[in-house]
C-alpha cells in the first residue's frame, strides 16, 4: 500500500467502517477436554451482522476419522437437519441447540460419547447484503475415559458412582467428634485438580444435589470452605478437613449435635482448565460414608436418688445417695457433668434452693444458707454421688432432689450445656425438738428519772428441748421517729448469745450499756446514766440452742416478752431552776406547771400507743 501512496481519507473511512462492519462466528479457544458420560455446553455467538436481530445456527461435527465429512447435528431452523448418527439423541433431548438471545446459542450434550470427539463447527447463515467477514467458528472436543474413582476410606468401598447399598452405621455421642474418610483419585493423562466434599442428607431421604446438604468442602485452589450452616463451626475450629496423603481425605465434626445425624456421602468432582483460562468440571462421583446416629445427652441422662424416704432426729447425720446413669460418654475431652441436690420445704411448689453441689471440675460448694455448716458432696463410685448433712435440723426437713446437668466442649474447651434431669422427689423428716419459750420482762422499780440507771429484768421459762439446751436473751427498743406517734423498726440495745458471750448494740442516748445473767434463766439489762433520748419501749427475746456433735449450734426455738416502757421522768427540783428575776414563787408555780405538763403529755402518748 505505500507504492500506491496515502488513501484519501473518504477511501480509508470507507474501508475500516467496511472492516468493522463484518460478520464474525466466536466459539470457545480449543481443545476442550470433557470427560465421556458428562455434559457439556459449546457456545456460540455472531456479531457484526446484517439484517435481523434473529440468527439462526446450524452445528457440524467433523470426526478425526473422516476430518473432511461435515455430520449435521442440531438447526435452529430445521427440524430434520440431523444426521441419523445424532437424529435419536437430538428427538431424546440429549443433544439440542439451547437459544441464549438472538445472536446467541449453545449446543448442549448431556452424556458425552467417545465418539463425540472431533471438531465442532458452529455455522451461522448469511442475512448479509454483502457476503463480508466469516460465518462459521470451530472448535476441538477431546472425550477422555473416566478415570476418577472415590469411596469411603475406611472400610474401602466399590468404586463408582454410589457406594454399597448398605453402608456402615455408626452412633457417636452428643459432644463426641464424628471422623469419616474418603479416598478419591484420577488417572486423566491430563492436568486436572481435584475438588472433595463431604456432604450430608438427613435421614432416609433420596440422594441428590437438591437433599445434599454440603458440610466442608476443598475447591480445585486448595480452599477449604464450608456449607451456610456450617461456616461458624470452621471458623471457630469445631469442623476440620484435612488431605491425608495423595488420595485420603478426612473430615472432623468436634462436639456432635443432635442435627448431625444423616447420611453422610463424600463428592469428588476433577476440574480442568480451559484454554481461555477458565475452570470447567469435567467430572463427578459419589460414594456412600455411612449412616450416622447422635446419641443426644438429654435422651439418655437419667437421676436416681436413695435410699428411700427419711425419718431422722436433730443431731443426727443425714446422708442421701444419687446416681446418674445412661448411655453417656465417660467426662474428660468432650463431655463434663455437675451434679447438685436441691431442697424445697415440705408443700412448697418448685425445686426449691441448692444444698450443694460438685461443678464439671469436681469442686464443691454450698448453697445460700448453708455457709458454715458440715455439709459434704463427694463422688463415691462412678457415677455415685453422696449428700452428708452432718447434724440434721428440723430446717432441714423437706422433699430432696438430685439435679445432674451434662455438658459438651467447644472449640477452646468451652462448655455448653447439652442436658439436665431432675430426680424424683425424697421426702426428709427431721423431728421437732419441741421447746415452748415463754418470757417476762419489766422495769426494775417502775419508774425511774434521768440521769439514773434503768435496769429492765427479763424472766424465761422452757418447757421440752433435749438435754444440753442452752438459752440466749437479746433486748430490742422500738422508738418514734420525729413527728410520729408510731414506734420505729426494732433495734438492738445488747443481749447474751447461748456461749455466755455478750453482745452490745447502738443505745439510742449513746450511753454505758450492760447485760448480765442474774440467774439460769434471768437475764438483766442496765442503761446508766438515763437521758430523755432513752425513752422507748423495750422487749426482751430469748431463743433455745442446740449444740451439735459436728459443734455446730442451731436454733430450737424462740420467744418476746411483752412490751415494757421507759420513760426518764423529771425531778421535782430540776423544775425550780428558773431565773429568779420573776421570782421565787413564780418560778415554783412555773415548775409545777412544767412537770404536770410533761407528765401529762407522756401519759397521752401511752393511752395513743
Amino acid at each position: 500500500m505505500g507504492a500506491l501512496g496515502p488513501l484519501p481519507p473518504p477511501l480509508l473511512l470507507l474501508l475500516l467502517g467496511v472492516q468493522g462492519s463484518a460478520r464474525e462466528v466466536l466459539v470457545p479457544e480449543g481443545p476442550l477436554y470433557r470427560v465421556a458420560g458428562t455434559a457439556i455446553s459449546i457456545s456460540c455467538n455472531v456479531s457484526g451482522y446484517e439484517g435481523p436481530s434473529q440468527q439462526d445456527f446450524e452445528w457440524f461435527l467433523y470426526r478425526p476419522e473422516a476430518p473432511e465429512a461435515a455430520l449435521g447435528i442440531v438447526s435452529t431452523r430445521d427440524t430434520h437437519f440431523s444426521y441419523a448418527v445424532f437424529g435419536p439423541r437430538v428427538a431424546a433431548g440429549e443433544v439440542q441447540v439451547q437459544r441464549l438471545q438472538g445472536d446467541a446459542v449453545l449446543l448442549k450434550i448431556a452424556r458425552l460419547q467417545a465418539q463425540d470427539a472431533g471438531i465442532y463447527e458452529c455455522y451461522t447463515p448469511s442475512t448479509d447484503a454483502r457476503y463480508l467477514g466469516s460465518y462459521s467458528g470451530k472448535v476441538e472436543l477431546r472425550v477422555l475415559p473416566d478415570a476418577l474413582q472415590v469411596s469411603a476410606a475406611s472400610p474401602p468401598g466399590p468404586r463408582g458412582r454410589q457406594a454399597p447399598a448398605s453402608p456402615p452405621r455408626l452412633t457417636v455421642h452428643e459432644g463426641q467428634e464424628l471422623a469419616l474418610g474418603c479416598l478419591a483419585r484420577t488417572s486423566t493423562q491430563q492436568h486436572t485438580h481435584l475438588a472433595v466434599s463431604f456432604g450430608r442428607a438427613v435421614p432416609e431421604a433420596p440422594v441428590g444435589r437438591a437433599t445434599l446438604q454440603e458440610v466442608v468442602g476443598l475447591r480445585p485452589d486448595l480452599a477449604v470452605e464450608a456449607g451456610a450452616p456450617y461456616a461458624e463451626r470452621l471458623a471457630a475450629g469445631e469442623l476440620r478437613l484435612a488431605k491425608e496423603g495423595a488420595e485420603r481425605y478426612r473430615m472432623v465434626v468436634g462436639g456432635a449435635q443432635a442435627e448431625d445425624a444423616g447420611t453422610y456421602h463424600c463428592t469428588a468432582a476433577e476440574w480442568i482448565q480451559d484454554p481461555d483460562g477458565s475452570w470447567a468440571q469435567i467430572a463427578e462421583k459419589r460414594a456412600v460414608l455411612a449412616h450416622v446416629d447422635v446419641q443426644t445427652l438429654s435422651s439418655q441422662l437419667a437421676v436416681a436418688v436413695g435410699p428411700g424416704e427419711r425419718r431422722i432426729g436433730p443431731g443426727e447425720p443425714l446422708e442421701l445417695l444419687c446416681n446418674v446413669s445412661g448411655a453417656l460418654p465417660p467426662a474428660g475431652r468432650h463431655a463434663a457433668y455437675s451434679v447438685g441436690w436441691e431442697m424445697a420445704p415440705a408443700g412448697a411448689p418448685g425445686p426449691g434452693r441448692l444444698v450443694a453441689q460438685l461443678d464439671t471440675e469436681g469442686v464443691g460448694s454450698l448453697g445460700p444458707g448453708y455457709e458454715g455448716r458440715h455439709i459434704a458432696m463427694e463422688k463415691v463410685a462412678s457415677r455415685t454421688y453422696r449428700l452428708r448433712l452432718e447434724a440434721a435440723r428440723p430446717g432441714d426437713a423437706g422433699t430432696y432432689r438430685c439435679l445432674a446437668k451434662a455438658y459438651v466442649r467447644g472449640s477452646g474447651a468451652r462448655l455448653r450445656e447439652a442436658a439436665s434431669a431432675r430426680s424424683r422427689p425424697l421426702p426428709v423428716h427431721v423431728r421437732e425438738e419441741g421447746v415452748v419459750l415463754e418470757a417476762v420482762a419489766w422495769l426494775a422499780g417502775g419508774t425511774v428519772y434521768r440521769g439514773e440507771t434503768a435496769s429492765l429484768l427479763c424472766n424465761i421459762s422452757v418447757r421440752g428441748g433435749p438435754p444440753g439446751l442452752r438459752l440466749a436473751a437479746s433486748w430490742w427498743v422500738e422508738r418514734p421517729g420525729d413527728g410520729e406517734l408510731s414506734p420505729g423498726p426494732a433495734q438492738l440495745v445488747g443481749g447474751v448469745a447461748q456461749d455466755g458471750v455478750a453482745e452490745l448494740g447502738v443505745r439510742p442516748g449513746g450511753g454505758p450499756v450492760s447485760v448480765e445473767l442474774v440467774g439460769p434463766r434471768s437475764h438483766r439489762l442496765r442503761l446508766h446514766g438515763l437521758g430523755p433520748e432513752d425513752g422507748g419501749v423495750y422487749h426482751c427475746a430469748p431463743s433455745a440452742w442446740v449444740q451439735h456433735a459436728d459443734r455446730s449450734w442451731y436454733q430450737a426455738g424462740s420467744a418476746r416478752s411483752g412490751p415494757v416502757t421507759v420513760y426518764p421522768y423529771t425531778h421535782a427540783l430540776d423544775t425550780l431552776f428558773v431565773p429568779l428575776l420573776v421570782g421565787a414563787g413564780v418560778a415554783l408555780v412555773t415548775g409545777a406547771t412544767v412537770l404536770g405538763t410533761i407528765t401529762c403529755c407522756f401519759m397521752k402518748r401511752l393511752r395513743k400507743r
